[in-house]
């Protein structure tokens, strides 16, 4: 993606030294990585001047949907890692959504946002349009 940080939004991977610690672990040498809460993310990216190309990693639509309207900007989403989970239904390959994470992308891609789905980053992306009429 070429971005020099990592930013990671989950409330829980935020309050989780060891998890995060594991995710640092992960990111390519030189990456920064960063866990937040929503509420702090959307904090900190309103305050700072984060002239860094920044890769935004969560686990659902809903913080990039809340990032958004605090009036974050935000051009592109990438649904790749979303698996089972109680409520989800196959959506596309093993990706799974709720009918909430669903109207949430949609919401999303309403407000400007295209969003693809690419199960590994070398493959076609494919627009939630196309995913949601098949």
């Amino acid at each position: 993606s070429g971005a020099n940080r990592i930013l990671i939004v989950d409330d829980l991977v935020a309050k989780d030294s060891f998890m995060l610690g594991i995710l640092e672990m992960a990111a390519p040498p030189g990456i920064n990585v960063v866990a937040l809460t929503t509420e702090d993310a959307i904090t900190k990216l309103k305050s700072d001047d984060w002239s860094d190309k920044v890769l935004i990693l969560t686990k659902t639509p809903k913080p990039v949907l809340d990032m958004v309207n605090a009036d974050i900007p935000n051009h592109h989403l990438n649904v790749g890692g979303m698996g089972f989970k109680t409520n989800r239904k196959k959506i596309y390959r093993n990706i799974q959504a709720t009918e909430e994470e669903v109207s949430d992308l949609k919401t999303l891609q309403e407000k400007g946002v295209k969003v693809e789905f690419r199960v590994v980053i070398d493959q076609k992306a494919i627009a939630l349009d196309e995913v949601l009429n098949n």
